[in-house]
């Protein structure tokens, strides 16, 4: 399983947070997605490591700023 932190800004509430969940959730079918305002990032456990670029323009789209994203195994 892969471990995906997810920075970013502009998440001003929980209602933000489900906006970023949903988006992850359709997007890379995770095993499990977390998002918090106040830590400004978003957590996804994954079976495959999905791509850097498809994250960024994901939040972008989702309307928040991408600002960085890490991988590891778990």
């Amino acid at each position: 399983m892969i471990k995906t932190v997810v920075g970013i800004e502009g998440m001003m509430c929980p209602h933000c947070e489900a906006h970023i969940r949903d988006a992850f959730t359709k997007a890379f079918s995770p095993e499990s997605v977390t998002a918090s305002h106040e830590r400004k990032q978003a957590e996804m456990i994954s079976a495959e490591k999905p791509d850097a670029d498809a994250i960024k323009k994901l939040v972008e789209d989702a309307g928040y700023t991408f600002v960085s994203e890490t991988s590891e195994e778990i």
